[in-house]
């Protein structure tokens, strides 16, 4: 059964390290990442985001019983396990599948994530490339491009080229 548990950044392989300890070897993590590129000095740096922030799934049999989690609950670097799990088994997967599908041979997870959710009447934010941080509208959108407004600038781009995400 699927989990999801909310985590201190700072501490995750101690966490990580301790449940592994208290529910055994058949314990797996699942943290969705994806490889960002920001340009710094005129140079491109890429680095590593998680997908959900500070969550992360965990996979154990032992989550049916409810006396585990009293085990769990004061293990360094845990926040919280998120309520309603138990009722969200199919839709976890489904998630996770579909994560898993856009992974690369890295494990990162690539730009087609976003594809599907561009949406005309939203702002998005954009996480790569020279308009860094900036807020965009989508005008309209092709197979391959879209059209944009940033400030008062009108233009086209590849959606392959850009990472962005709604605001």
């Amino acid at each position: 059964m699927w989990t999801i548990i909310k985590f201190d950044k700072k501490s995750f392989k101690i966490f990580k390290d301790e449940t592994s300890k208290i529910l055994g070897k058949n314990c797996k993590f699942y943290r969705p990442q994806l490889i960002l590129q920001k340009y710094k000095n005129n140079k491109i740096i890429n680095f590593k985001i998680d997908l959900l922030n500070d969550y992360v799934f965990c996979y154990d049999e032992k989550f049916k019983e409810k006396e585990i989690f009293k085990y769990l609950k004061y293990t360094k670097g845990l926040k919280y396990f998120l309520e309603g799990f138990r009722s969200s088994q199919k839709e976890i997967n489904n998630f996770i599948n579909y994560c898993k599908s856009l992974e690369n041979e890295n494990g990162l997870i690539t730009k087609n994530f976003f594809d599907n959710y561009i949406n005309i009447s939203r702002d998005y934010k954009f996480l790569s490339g020279p308009f860094l941080n900036k807020i965009f509208k989508v005008i309209s959108v092709q197979r391959n491009k879209l059209r944009i407004l940033v400030g008062g600038l009108n233009t086209t781009i590849r959606k392959d080229e850009f990472l962005f995400n709604p605001v």
